[in-house]
């Protein structure tokens, strides 16, 4: 029977978590600490985010119309 490896996980740094959802570092840091933010992964010391848990985020926060709003 053959190993097969699976392709690694594509983690994103803060930073380029950040650049990729158009926000800063900080407001990432913020949403992390409330819990709002999109699912990341311990290394150590280091927060990382997973490119398919970035895209997921994004799409629980895609709409097709506003609601309630002003007239």
């Amino acid at each position: 029977m053959k190993d097969v490896l699976s392709p690694a996980r594509s983690l994103e740094s803060e930073t380029e978590a950040a650049i990729y959802l158009g926000i800063s570092p900080r407001t990432l840091q913020a949403w992390r600490g409330r819990g709002d933010g999109p699912a990341f992964v311990k290394v150590g010391r280091a927060v990382r985010y997973d490119r398919a848990a970035l895209d997921a985020f994004i799409a629980e926060r895609t709409r097709t119309n506003t609601v309630g709003g002003a007239a």
